[in-house]
């Protein structure tokens, strides 16, 4: 998945991720547990609303384990794997919209 930039539902503004500390923050960040943050339409990290909907510091979205076994994330991809529950997509997506990935993606790491 890395590298992809998907689209999101927005239901609300709340789970915007809090840190004990900006030293915190930055362990973080240098260790490569950042596994997901809102981007803007030019794929820059989103820092203010509506890019960033809940106002998470530089724009995290989803935080991962050292072994990458744990990932928690705010967006909802449940509510967007398919191509009809997105307002709009291209006429190429058919059934399936860009999430669907990450679900395939589990189902092969699970065996």
């Amino acid at each position: 998945m890395a590298g992809s930039h998907l689209p999101i539902a927005v239901a609300h503004g709340e789970g915007c991720a809090e840190f004990e500390s900006d030293a915190h923050l930055a362990r973080l960040e240098r260790a490569g547990l950042v596994a997901a943050r809102f981007v803007n339409h030019y794929g820059a990290i989103a820092n203010r609303y509506p890019d960033n909907p809940n106002g998470s510091p530089g724009g995290m979205t989803a935080l991962t384990t050292p072994d990458g076994r744990v990932t928690i994330l705010m967006p909802h991809p449940e509510r967007m794997f398919r191509a009809v529950q997105h307002s709009w997509h291209p006429d190429d997506w058919k059934e399936d919209g860009p999430w669907i990935q990450l679900f395939r993606n589990a189902r092969v790491f699970v065996g």
